[in-house]
Protein backbone atom coordinates (compact mmCIF):
# COMPACT_ATOMS: atom_id res chain seq x y z
CA UNK A 1 0.00 0.00 0.00
CA UNK A 2 1.35 3.43 -0.97
CA UNK A 3 2.42 5.68 1.89
CA UNK A 4 1.37 9.31 2.33
CA UNK A 5 4.50 10.69 0.69
CA UNK A 6 4.00 8.57 -2.44
CA UNK A 7 0.35 9.62 -2.66
CA UNK A 8 1.24 13.30 -2.36
CA UNK A 9 3.93 12.90 -5.02
CA UNK A 10 1.43 11.22 -7.33
CA UNK A 11 -1.14 13.98 -6.76
CA UNK A 12 1.45 16.65 -7.55
CA UNK A 13 2.40 14.83 -10.75
CA UNK A 14 -1.27 14.72 -11.81
CA UNK A 15 -1.71 18.45 -11.08
CA UNK A 16 1.40 19.25 -13.12
CA UNK A 17 0.10 17.13 -16.00
CA UNK A 18 -3.24 18.95 -15.86
CA UNK A 19 -1.45 22.30 -16.10
CA UNK A 20 0.49 21.13 -19.17
CA UNK A 21 -2.51 19.63 -20.99
CA UNK A 22 -4.66 22.68 -20.18
CA UNK A 23 -1.95 25.01 -21.51
CA UNK A 24 -1.58 22.95 -24.69
CA UNK A 25 -5.35 23.07 -25.16
CA UNK A 26 -5.35 26.88 -24.92
CA UNK A 27 -2.39 27.20 -27.32
CA UNK A 28 -4.05 24.98 -29.92
CA UNK A 29 -7.31 26.89 -29.51
CA UNK A 30 -5.56 30.22 -30.20
CA UNK A 31 -3.70 28.85 -33.23
CA UNK A 32 -6.93 27.38 -34.58
CA UNK A 33 -8.72 30.74 -34.42
CA UNK A 34 -5.78 32.51 -36.06
CA UNK A 35 -5.60 30.03 -38.96
CA UNK A 36 -9.32 30.23 -39.64
CA UNK A 37 -9.17 34.02 -39.61
CA UNK A 38 -6.34 34.07 -42.16
CA UNK A 39 -8.25 31.71 -44.45
CA UNK A 40 -11.42 33.79 -44.21
CA UNK A 41 -9.45 36.88 -45.24
CA UNK A 42 -8.15 35.25 -48.44
CA UNK A 43 -11.17 33.16 -49.45
CA UNK A 44 -12.96 35.96 -51.36
CA UNK A 45 -9.93 36.38 -53.64
CA UNK A 46 -9.77 32.70 -54.56
CA UNK A 47 -13.53 32.43 -54.98
CA UNK A 48 -13.25 35.31 -57.46
CA UNK A 49 -10.52 33.43 -59.36
CA UNK A 50 -12.70 30.34 -59.58
CA UNK A 51 -15.60 32.44 -60.83
CA UNK A 52 -13.34 34.02 -63.46
CA UNK A 53 -12.21 30.60 -64.69
CA UNK A 54 -15.85 29.52 -64.89
CA UNK A 55 -16.67 32.60 -66.99
CA UNK A 56 -13.79 31.93 -69.36
CA UNK A 57 -14.77 28.29 -69.78
CA UNK A 58 -18.36 29.22 -70.59
CA UNK A 59 -17.00 31.16 -73.56
CA UNK A 60 -14.44 28.51 -74.56
CA UNK A 61 -15.82 25.10 -73.46
CA UNK A 62 -13.62 23.24 -75.94
CA UNK A 63 -10.34 24.67 -74.67
CA UNK A 64 -7.35 22.36 -74.77
CA UNK A 65 -5.51 24.30 -72.08
CA UNK A 66 -2.81 22.11 -70.55
CA UNK A 67 -4.13 22.54 -67.01
CA UNK A 68 -7.38 20.85 -68.06
CA UNK A 69 -5.73 18.14 -70.16
CA UNK A 70 -6.86 14.79 -68.70
CA UNK A 71 -4.15 12.99 -70.72
CA UNK A 72 -6.57 10.29 -71.75
CA UNK A 73 -4.04 8.99 -74.26
CA UNK A 74 -2.00 7.65 -71.33
CA UNK A 75 -3.26 4.44 -69.76
CA UNK A 76 -4.18 4.53 -66.09
CA UNK A 77 -1.36 2.14 -65.18
CA UNK A 78 1.25 4.31 -66.89
CA UNK A 79 0.22 7.67 -65.49
CA UNK A 80 2.79 9.44 -63.32
CA UNK A 81 1.15 10.65 -60.12
CA UNK A 82 2.39 13.04 -57.47
CA UNK A 83 1.03 13.03 -53.92
CA UNK A 84 1.38 16.09 -51.68
CA UNK A 85 0.99 14.63 -48.19
CA UNK A 86 0.32 17.10 -45.37
CA UNK A 87 1.09 15.88 -41.84
CA UNK A 88 1.92 17.67 -38.60
CA UNK A 89 5.34 18.53 -37.23
CA UNK A 90 4.37 17.29 -33.78
CA UNK A 91 2.43 14.43 -32.21
CA UNK A 92 -0.15 14.47 -29.39
CA UNK A 93 -2.92 15.08 -31.93
CA UNK A 94 -4.93 11.92 -31.53
CA UNK A 95 -5.33 9.84 -34.68
CA UNK A 96 -4.85 12.79 -37.03
CA UNK A 97 -1.36 11.93 -38.33
CA UNK A 98 -2.04 8.20 -38.39
CA UNK A 99 -5.11 8.66 -40.61
CA UNK A 100 -3.31 10.92 -43.09
CA UNK A 101 -0.27 8.62 -43.37
CA UNK A 102 -2.44 5.52 -43.75
CA UNK A 103 -4.41 7.13 -46.58
CA UNK A 104 -1.21 8.29 -48.30
CA UNK A 105 0.41 4.88 -48.05
CA UNK A 106 -2.61 3.17 -49.58
CA UNK A 107 -2.70 5.62 -52.48
CA UNK A 108 1.05 5.52 -53.04
CA UNK A 109 1.05 1.72 -53.24
CA UNK A 110 -1.30 1.91 -56.24
CA UNK A 111 0.85 2.16 -59.35
CA UNK A 112 4.58 2.31 -59.94
CA UNK A 113 5.12 5.82 -61.29
CA UNK A 114 4.48 7.80 -58.12
CA UNK A 115 6.26 10.74 -56.55
CA UNK A 116 5.92 11.70 -52.90
CA UNK A 117 6.01 15.29 -51.65
CA UNK A 118 5.84 15.67 -47.88
CA UNK A 119 4.75 18.62 -45.78
CA UNK A 120 5.34 18.00 -42.08
CA UNK A 121 8.11 16.44 -40.02
CA UNK A 122 6.13 13.43 -38.79
CA UNK A 123 5.33 12.39 -42.34
CA UNK A 124 8.94 12.79 -43.39
CA UNK A 125 10.19 10.67 -40.51
CA UNK A 126 7.60 7.96 -41.12
CA UNK A 127 8.26 7.57 -44.85
CA UNK A 128 12.02 7.59 -44.26
CA UNK A 129 11.60 4.82 -41.70
CA UNK A 130 9.48 2.82 -44.16
CA UNK A 131 12.12 3.23 -46.87
CA UNK A 132 9.85 5.22 -49.19
CA UNK A 133 11.69 7.78 -51.28
CA UNK A 134 10.51 11.33 -50.72
CA UNK A 135 10.98 13.41 -53.86
CA UNK A 136 10.63 16.74 -52.06
CA UNK A 137 9.89 17.97 -48.56
CA UNK A 138 8.68 21.39 -47.57
CA UNK A 139 9.91 22.37 -44.11
CA UNK A 140 8.60 25.10 -41.81
CA UNK A 141 5.24 25.07 -43.58
CA UNK A 142 2.87 23.18 -41.29
CA UNK A 143 3.20 25.42 -38.23
CA UNK A 144 2.88 28.58 -40.28
CA UNK A 145 0.66 28.06 -43.32
CA UNK A 146 0.92 31.07 -45.60
CA UNK A 147 0.29 32.05 -49.21
CA UNK A 148 4.02 32.26 -49.83
CA UNK A 149 4.61 28.68 -48.67
CA UNK A 150 1.60 27.48 -50.66
CA UNK A 151 2.98 29.19 -53.77
CA UNK A 152 6.37 27.50 -53.32
CA UNK A 153 4.66 24.09 -53.30
CA UNK A 154 2.40 25.03 -56.22
CA UNK A 155 5.29 26.25 -58.37
CA UNK A 156 7.27 23.08 -57.69
CA UNK A 157 4.57 20.56 -58.61
CA UNK A 158 3.21 22.61 -61.52
CA UNK A 159 6.66 22.70 -63.14
CA UNK A 160 6.74 18.90 -62.97
CA UNK A 161 3.23 18.73 -64.41
CA UNK A 162 3.93 21.15 -67.26
CA UNK A 163 7.19 19.35 -68.14
CA UNK A 164 5.41 15.99 -68.36
CA UNK A 165 7.09 14.53 -65.28
CA UNK A 166 3.68 14.23 -63.64
CA UNK A 167 0.32 13.47 -65.25
CA UNK A 168 -1.77 13.95 -62.10
CA UNK A 169 -1.24 15.68 -58.76
CA UNK A 170 -3.18 14.92 -55.58
CA UNK A 171 -3.47 16.55 -52.15
CA UNK A 172 -3.63 14.14 -49.22
CA UNK A 173 -4.55 15.59 -45.84
CA UNK A 174 -7.87 15.19 -43.99
CA UNK A 175 -9.14 13.93 -47.35
CA UNK A 176 -7.80 13.25 -50.81
CA UNK A 177 -8.30 15.82 -53.57
CA UNK A 178 -7.20 15.84 -57.18
CA UNK A 179 -5.26 19.05 -57.75
CA UNK A 180 -4.20 18.63 -61.40
CA UNK A 181 -5.43 18.40 -64.06
CA UNK A 182 -8.45 20.53 -63.29
CA UNK A 183 -11.87 19.24 -64.33
CA UNK A 184 -14.01 21.59 -66.42
CA UNK A 185 -17.19 20.24 -64.84
CA UNK A 186 -16.03 21.52 -61.46
CA UNK A 187 -16.23 25.06 -62.82
CA UNK A 188 -19.01 25.05 -65.41
CA UNK A 189 -22.52 24.91 -63.96
CA UNK A 190 -25.68 25.59 -65.97
CA UNK A 191 -26.68 29.21 -65.42
CA UNK A 192 -30.35 30.04 -64.71
CA UNK A 193 -32.26 31.09 -67.84
CA UNK A 194 -32.96 34.57 -66.46
CA UNK A 195 -29.29 35.33 -65.79
CA UNK A 196 -27.60 37.50 -68.40
CA UNK A 197 -24.44 35.88 -69.79
CA UNK A 198 -22.13 38.84 -70.30
CA UNK A 199 -19.61 39.15 -73.10
CA UNK A 200 -15.97 39.17 -72.15
CA UNK A 201 -13.61 41.55 -73.92
CA UNK A 202 -9.95 40.88 -73.37
CA UNK A 203 -6.78 42.42 -74.74
CA UNK A 204 -4.96 39.07 -74.98
CA UNK A 205 -6.39 35.62 -75.67
CA UNK A 206 -8.41 33.78 -73.05
CA UNK A 207 -5.91 30.94 -73.24
CA UNK A 208 -3.16 33.32 -72.16
CA UNK A 209 -5.32 34.56 -69.30
CA UNK A 210 -5.93 31.00 -68.12
CA UNK A 211 -2.17 30.45 -68.07
CA UNK A 212 -1.92 33.20 -65.46
CA UNK A 213 -5.14 32.61 -63.50
CA UNK A 214 -4.95 28.82 -63.04
CA UNK A 215 -1.58 28.77 -61.17
CA UNK A 216 -2.97 31.31 -58.69
CA UNK A 217 -6.09 29.20 -58.28
CA UNK A 218 -3.99 26.07 -57.63
CA UNK A 219 -2.01 28.03 -55.05
CA UNK A 220 -5.32 28.84 -53.37
CA UNK A 221 -6.32 25.18 -53.25
CA UNK A 222 -3.00 24.27 -51.62
CA UNK A 223 -3.23 27.15 -49.15
CA UNK A 224 -6.76 26.08 -48.21
CA UNK A 225 -5.53 22.52 -47.67
CA UNK A 226 -2.63 23.72 -45.49
CA UNK A 227 -4.95 25.78 -43.30
CA UNK A 228 -7.61 23.07 -43.09
CA UNK A 229 -4.93 20.54 -42.18
CA UNK A 230 -3.50 22.92 -39.58
CA UNK A 231 -6.97 23.46 -38.13
CA UNK A 232 -7.72 19.72 -38.06
CA UNK A 233 -4.41 19.03 -36.34
CA UNK A 234 -5.07 21.55 -33.58
CA UNK A 235 -8.68 20.50 -33.22
CA UNK A 236 -7.52 16.91 -32.72
CA UNK A 237 -4.87 18.09 -30.25
CA UNK A 238 -7.46 20.09 -28.32
CA UNK A 239 -9.66 17.00 -28.03
CA UNK A 240 -6.70 14.85 -26.95
CA UNK A 241 -5.61 17.40 -24.34
CA UNK A 242 -9.17 17.81 -23.06
CA UNK A 243 -9.46 14.05 -22.67
CA UNK A 244 -6.12 13.94 -20.84
CA UNK A 245 -7.18 16.79 -18.53
CA UNK A 246 -10.51 15.12 -17.77
CA UNK A 247 -8.73 11.85 -17.00
CA UNK A 248 -6.37 13.64 -14.62
CA UNK A 249 -9.31 15.20 -12.79
CA UNK A 250 -11.19 11.94 -12.36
Amino acid sequence: MANTKEIQKRMKSIRDTMKITSAMYMISSAKLRSAKQKLEQTEPYFYTLQSAIARFLRHMPDTTNRYFDQREQISDNEKKRGYIVITADKGLAGAYNHNVIKMAQELFSQGENNKLFVVGELGRQYFAKEGLEVDAEFKYTVQNPSLHRARVIADYVMDLYVNGELDEVYLVYTKMEKLLPLAKEDFIHPAPADIYQEEIKVESSMEEILEHVVPNCVTGYIYGALVESFASEHNSRMMAMQTATDSARS
